[in-house]
C-alpha cells in the first residue's frame, strides 16, 4: 500500500509532538502538515491532501466539529479525533464507529487507531467513512448544549487516572502547556491548554477571570478591589484569583446569574 499522508490538528505543541513522535514508528505515514487551530487546518485541508488526518476535538474559536462542518464530510480523509476527554464525544465517537484517541495518548491504542485506518484505505472504503461522520455531525447538532459542558475531568497520575468532578474544582490556572487544576486541597496538572478546559467548563458553573484562571463560580466569596487598584476573586478558602480589568464585568454578570 502507498504511504499515508498525515496532517495533524491541534493546538497544543506538546500534542502535536507527541503525535509526531509516535507516527515515527509507522513507516508507511508521512506528516505533510501541522495547524495549531482550525482555520489552519481548513487551508492545509485544501492544500496537502492528506489521507489521515488527527484533528483535536476541543479548540478555541474553531472546534473539530466546526473544521468538518466547515470543510464537508464528504471531502474528508480518515479521522482519528483526539480528545482530552469529553464524555459526550466518546458516546458519539462509538455509537457511529469514528475512531479517537484520549489523552494522554496511549501507543498501543495510537498504534491500534493507525491500522483500522490502513483497513479502511484498503477497502477504499470512502462512502462508510462519510456516512459515519454525517452521523456524527448530526449527532453533535442534536446535543450541542450538552456537548460543550464537561462533568468531569480526567487528571493522569503515576498509577491510573484520577477523575476530578466538575463540582469538586475550586479554580484553574495556565502552567506553561499544562494547566493547575485546584480541587479537593489539592493541586493537580494535566496536559491541556487552559483554553481548551475554558471552551469545555465556561458557561456552566465556571467564568475565566483572566487569561492565566478559570475560577468555579460556586466558591467565589467576594469580587474585591485591591488597594492597588486590581480586582480579585476571593475564594471560600481564601484563595485570591487575578481578575482582569477587561473581564470583570463579565465575571460581575456570570456571578449575578448564578445567584439567580
Amino acid at each position: 500500500m502507498s504511504e499515508l499522508r498525515a496532517l495533524i490538528v491541534d493546538d497544543e505543541p506538546l500534542a502535536r509532538r507527541g503525535i509526531r513522535q509516535l507516527l515515527q514508528r509507522e513507516s508507511d505515514v508521512r506528516i505533510v502538515g501541522e495547524a495549531r487551530n482550525g482555520r489552519e487546518a481548513l487551508m492545509l485541508l485544501r492544500t496537502t491532501n492528506p489521507a489521515l488526518l488527527f484533528l483535536d476535538v476541543q479548540m478555541p474559536e474553531m472546534d473539530g466539529f466546526a473544521v468538518l462542518r466547515a470543510h464537508g464530510a464528504d471531502q474528508l480523509p480518515a479521522i482519528i479525533f483526539v480528545t482530552a476527554y469529553d464524555e459526550f464525544a466518546v458516546r458519539a465517537f462509538d455509537a457511529h464507529a469514528v475512531d479517537y484517541l484520549v489523552k494522554p495518548l496511549r501507543e498501543d491504542r495510537f498504534a491500534e487507531a493507525v491500522e483500522r485506518v490502513r483497513e479502511r484505505v484498503r477497502a477504499n472504503d470512502a462512502m462508510a467513512m462519510s456516512r459515519q461522520l454525517s452521523a456524527l455531525l448530526a449527532a453533535t447538532d442534536r446535543e450541542s448544549p450538552a456537548a460543550g459542558v464537561a462533568e468531569r475531568v480526567i487528571v493522569p497520575t503515576a498509577g491510573g487516572q484520577l477523575v476530578i468532578d466538575a463540582a469538586e474544582i475550586d479554580w484553574i490556572e495556565a502552567d506553561d502547556y499544562y494547566a493547575a487544576i485546584h480541587a479537593r486541597g489539592r493541586r493537580h496538572l494535566i496536559r491541556e491548554s487552559l483554553a481548551s478546559l475554558a471552551s469545555r467548563l465556561e458557561g456552566a458553573r465556571f467564568v475565566r477571570a483572566h487569561r492565566g484562571a478559570i475560577v468555579s463560580l460556586a466558591r467565589v466569596r467576594e469580587l474585591r478591589t485591591e488597594p492597588n487598584g486590581e480586582t480579585v476573586a476571593v475564594l471560600r478558602d481564601g484563595t485570591t484569583v487575578p481578575v482582569s480589568r477587561r473581564r470583570r464585568e463579565h465575571v460581575l454578570a456570570a456571578l449575578r446569574a448564578w445567584a439567580g
